[in-house]
Formats: structure tokens, sequence, C-alpha cells
């Protein structure tokens, strides 16, 4: 044991300078260390955690060089998990408890568009009819549905409807994507849908003067633009995207250019870019300012300002909350004669986002650009010291830079993509190769423009220019992912799948010298498990809805419409193509009277739909499984879920045995089932 731990001393010494790009890392393993454990600690385990990760970052520092880094590392971890406790009771609010159906009154402070590409309004100072203001929702989130077109919202408006609310739905399947979580960190109490018109209550009053900028700016491109490009532009310049249709965006999916719509690194890094070099490249024509001025940093500090607007302007997302912390750590550097592009920049920018939104850390946009951003600095060092750029002719530099970058990103951030979305542009890189230098020569430059010239009404001028590049950009993803078979699906991995695949890229990334080549082996063991994954037999929704049946063919569902967004994830999770309605005919059982049933590997399975289909169902003349969509009394005989149980499990995954007996994993909780964790105060978490 001591021979193991003076060699990990040694091989820590040898690191010395490289260690700090490994902070973030062990902070975000004690981030992630929390969300998944089983249930929530205790606030004293939180407090216990926060004080023991102190404590060792305290001592670190009378420890050698060669046992430091590891008290550092394990502090950061313990830290890590504190941060992510607190950052949960911190947004700890009242959630929707039932179905609710009525006047729903709030002020709009955000809209987009719904996965069904409805108009969705989020709404806070929520009123709800006989409730109390202590258990009324923070935020509500509603798409508008029916006949609309009475009112056109605005942020900033009180507005009143009559709607349906509901609590935000746990995960579809267990370990699957939760969103109750996701909301939790929203503070979104309740979300839902209406069919009536909306109607304005109260003009929009002071404040959120940013937000109606922001929505005025978006209306104005649009106008100026009209039609895709316009919408297009308006989401760059705004990230307003409640103009973009679902066939635009999903051809932009499809092809891998979905990036080029969210304003996230790219479009920050262009902006501050082009900043920078315009900046520079004035204060280089007069003398003066050539001479005595400093003009990098002038231009960064330019540049930060205009990154900063960037950011208030588009709506502070997170993702570009993220990218404007990457860019502003790399501009500040540059103020500061430090190196812009370095390791160091990129876990210096990690770590503030992490504690700033710890949360991020699960979310796809967080691990698909850091992801690429260290791959990036690494390849692009890598070609440095290898002097491959130089050696190259001045005109095959650019190309050479852009084909490596994106070559780079897309090797760099395919996995996370297919982990987390089950799909795969098989053209993507080529769709990227045709569309990202018109971004970056034409689209971003031309919207700094047409912001520059907006007070003088000349905005149109640069719009129009910038139209050519936005009619390119669609073409181009419209074309790519309208090839044939350019659309591959993939089955979702297990959960130790990502972590090995990070844990592998970082060690070739981070480490120095021959030991990163010892990345590879959690890479090829990811792979592994990844090629081995097995879907469950049997999927049940956490509300009784739906059912899905793993035949020969694939995935059958026992309906053929309602309960679409479970059935696309399923789908998806299956790496399974086609929708509802196809893995609806795969159904090898009877359906009759909304009761579907089928006999998979020797289980009889039965899916009462409503309470018609529930009050005709005379019972199991054997062992059956039965689920239901309303509370069933008890049956002998009968292994039930019912939403009554199904509040205290959450969705249910089963496998099946070949002689049809449910596998029950270690945790227990019944067949096959996985309580489906919030993340967060238990407060947020359906009572059993």
């Amino acid at each position: 044991m001591r021979q193991i731990a003076a060699w990990l001393a040694a091989g820590l010494i040898r690191q010395r300078g490289h260690l700090f790009s490994w902070a973030p890392v062990a902070l975000g393993g004690g981030i992630g260390l929390y969300f998944a454990l089983p249930a929530e600690p205790p606030v004293w385990g939180l407090v216990l955690a926060g004080g023991v990760g102190a404590a060792l970052l305290a001592l670190s520092r009378r420890l050698g060089v060669g046992h430091a880094p590891l008290a550092v590392a394990a502090g950061l971890i313990a830290l890590g998990l504190a941060l992510a406790g607190a950052r949960a009771h911190l947004l700890a609010g009242p959630q929707l408890g039932f179905r609710y159906y009525g006047p729903i009154e709030g002020r709009i402070t955000a809209i987009d568009r719904s996965a069904s590409d409805a108009l969705r309004l989020t709404l806070d100072r929520v009123v709800l009819e006989r409730m109390a203001p202590g258990d009324t929702p923070t935020r509500v989130r509603v798409s508008l549905h029916g006949t609309q077109g009475f009112h056109r919202p605005f942020p900033g408006e009180t507005v009143i409807l009559t709607g349906h609310l509901s609590p935000p739905g746990g995960a579809v399947e267990p370990g699957g994507f939760d969103f109750r979580r996701h909301a939790w960190f929203l503070r979104l109490g309740a979300v839902g849908y209406t069919r009536t018109p909306l109607l304005l209550l109260d003009p929009a009053q002071g404040g959120q003067h940013v937000l109606r900028a922001r929505m005025w700016l978006s209306a104005r491109v649009q106008a100026k633009l009209p039609g895709e490009a316009g919408a297009f532009a308006a989401a760059i310049m705004t990230g307003d995207r409640s103009g973009i249709g679902q066939e635009a965006l999903d051809a932009l999916r499809h092809s891998n250019l979905a990036h080029l719509l969210a304003i996230s690194g790219l479009h920050m890094g262009l902006l501050a870019g082009f900043v920078f070099s315009a900046t520079r490249l004035g204060l280089l024509l007069h003398p003066v300012s050539r001479h005595f001025w400093p003009g990098k940093k002038l231009a960064a500090g330019v540049a930060l300002v205009a990154a900063a607007g960037y950011l208030a302007l588009s709506g502070g997302n997170v993702a570009t909350e993220r990218a404007f912390v990457m860019v502003a750590v790399m501009l500040m550097a540059v103020i500061f004669d430090r190196r812009a592009l370095s390791l160091r920049a990129v876990a210096l920018a990690a770590l503030i986002v992490l504690l700033l939104r710890p949360e991020a850390l699960l979310g796809p946009g967080f691990q698909m650009s850091f992801a690429a951003t260290v791959a990036l600095v690494s390849v692009f060092g890598l070609l440095r010291r290898l002097t491959i750029e130089r050696r190259a002719p001045g005109w095959a530099r650019p190309v050479m830079a852009l084909v490596v970058s994106s070559v780079t990103a897309s090797l760099a951030t395919a996995p996370v993509a297919m982990a987390h979305f089950n799909l795969l542009s098989h053209y993507g890189l080529a769709a990227n190769l045709a569309a990202v230098p018109l971004m970056g020569l034409l689209v971003v430059p031309m919207a700094v423009v047409a912001a520059l010239l907006m007070p003088l009404g000349l905005d149109g001028l640069a719009l129009a220019v910038m139209r050519p590049g936005l009619d390119w950009i669609l073409a181009v993803a419209r074309t790519v992912s309208g090839w044939e078979e350019s659309l591959g699906h993939i089955v979702a991995p297990g959960p130790l799948v990502l972590p090995l695949l990070a844990l592998g890229g970082l060690t070739l990334c981070l480490w120095q010298g021959r030991g990163r080549s010892a990345g590879l082996a959690p890479m090829v063991l990811a792979a592994a498990l990844w090629s081995l994954a097995v879907r469950p037999d049997i999927l049940i929704a956490d509300t009784g809805t739906l059912v899905g049946a793993m035949t020969e063919r694939g995935r059958a569902l026992s309906r053929e419409s309602g309960s679409g967004f479970l059935a696309g994830v399923w789908l998806e999770n299956d790496g399974q193509a086609g929708g509802q309605e196809q893995a609806a005919a795969l159904w090898p059982g009877g359906r009759e009277n909304r009761t579907a049933r089928i006999s998979l590997a020797g289980l009889r399975l039965t899916h009462l739909q409503g309470k018609r289909a529930a009050g005709g169902f005379a019972g199991c003349d054997g062992p059956e499984l039965v689920v239901s969509s309303v509370d069933l009394p008890a049956m002998p005989g009968c292994d039930v879920y019912d939403p009554k149980r199904l509040r205290g499990t959450g969705a249910v995954a089963i496998w099946l045995e070949p002689e049809g007996r449910a596998w029950s994993p270690p945790q227990g909780g019944g067949s096959g089932t996985a309580l489906s964790r919030c993340g967060s105060a238990r407060r947020a978490c359906p009572e059993p």
C-alpha cells in the first residue's frame, strides 16, 4: 500500500504546474455524486460534507507536494456534493401536488415553443383559484393550443387564461431524463396547457427592460427580414426562437446544425473575435493610438463589453452564460498578458460555471461545450508543438484550421450527443464544414453591423447582406437531413458510460507525459458497456397511461396516441426509428374496449386505459401484471401498478428471465422498479 502511495505521489509531483486543470473535474465529481445518490441527504450531511471539504483544502497546505493534490481533490469532491445540495435547497419552492383546471394569472417572463410547435409562456407572480399564495408555484409554464391570436403575448405583461396544470413529471423511465429535477432548478412548480384564448389583464409595467428590448429587437428583425431567415436571424441576435418552425428546427437538428441556432460558445466567440479584431484594426489606423495606446488590451476590453451586452440581450440562459464566462476568462487573460487559449483558462471557466450553476453539469450543453473546448485547445496545442501549422502554406492555414476544428469538435461532442439525444447525423461533419464558415464570415459580422446601424435606421442593409448566409445554412440543413439514411438511431447507454468516456478523454487531454495513454482504457470499457446495453423488456409510465413491451421487432406500445412525449423518449432510448403509431402496430396482443393484453416470455400483462376499462376488468385467473391509468381495488393474484402505487415508485422498468419471472434490481422497490429521484428537497417528490 505504501508503495502504491509513493508511486502515486511521485506521479503527481511530475504533474506540477498542470494540476489546476483537474480542479473542475474533482468539483464536478462531487456534484455528480450528489445527483447519483438514491435519496436526498439530510441537511446535516451536506453541512458535514462542506466542512470536511474545507478542512481538507486547509490541510493540503501543510502536506508535501506529492500528497497535497490528493487532499485538494478529495476536498473539492466533498465541496461539490455540498454545493449541489445547497443549490437544490436554495431553489426550493412550492410545487403543485394535483391536477388543476381553472383560471391562471401570471406575468410573462419568457416566450418559446414546445415540442409540439405551440407557443409556450413561462409565468411568474402566479395566482391560482382557491390556492394560498404560500402554496402557489413560483413559476408555471403553459402551452397555448386551440384558437389563439386575440392577443400577442409580450414579456412583462400580466395575462389571464383558463387552463390545465399538473406537477412536473418524473423520469420517463428509471435512470432516464428526469424532468422533475430539471423543472426544480428552473423553479417551475407546474406545467400545462390551455385551449382557451389568452387575455391581457395588465400591460407591462416597470422592470424587465432588457427582456422587452430583446423581444422588440426580435420583432424588428423579423419585420425587416420576413420568413424563416428572419426567424433564424432573431434567434441568433436575441435568443428568441419562438419564430422558428418545427420543420426547420428538425432539419437543423438532424443535420447536426442545431448548435448554430442556440447562442452558445460559437456565437459568443465569433462576436467577441469580430469586435476584438475590428477594434484593434481601428486603433491601428491613427498614429497616436497605433504607437502609444495598448491596442490589444483595449480591444479585449471592448470585446468584453460587447459580449456582456450580447449576454444580457439574449436572455442570459444557461448556455449563453456558460459561453460568456469562457469568453470573459480568455479576454481577461489578454488584458493581464496571459495566454488566452489554454487549458487553465478553460478550467477556470468550468469552475465558475459549476460554482454558479452546479446543476449544469448534467446538461448536454455543458458537457458538449467543454468537451469541444478541451479537445480543441489540446489538439491545436499539439499541432503548435509539432510546428505543423507553421510548415503549411499561408493560404492553407485557414482551411486546415477549419477542417481540424470541425473534425475535432465533432468527434469530441458526438458521444455526448448520441447519449443524450440517441441520434447520430451521419453527414453532420459535412454539414458543419459547409455552414460554419459562412456563419463566421458573414452572418455574425453582419449581425454586429446591424446592431450598430439600428439607431440610424440602416439595419435593414446589414440584414439584407446577412440573408444569403442564413438561406444557405437552412438549405444545407434541409439537404443533408433529406439524404437517405442521414440519421442513425442509437441505444441509450448505461449510467457509467458517459462518466467513463469523460474520464478517459480528460486523461488524454490533461495528463502530461506517457501516462495519458491510460485514458484509452476507460474509453474502451465505456464503448464495450455501450455495445452491451440491454433495454428493459417492459416499461410502465409513472401515470399508468402507457406500457411498452420489447418484442422481436422492437418496442411495442399499448396505445396508438396519447402520452406522446413518453412514447417518443422510450423509442429514442431504444434506438428505434418511427413514431408511436408504428410502435403501437407492433403490439402482438389483443386490444378491445381500451384494454390491451400481451403475453411476453410467459408473463401475462393487461393494460387498462380509463375508468370504463378498469370497471369492466373481472380480475386475474392466475399470476398477471395489471397496469391501470386509474386506481384499482385490491385484486388477488394480480400484481397491480395503478396511479396510487406508481406515485411511490415512479416509472417502472422490468427485465424478464426466460421463464417469465421479473428480475428485481438490488435496491428493490417491486418488480424491476426504480424510484425516480427529484434531485432536490423531498418536498418536490410526490408522497407514496
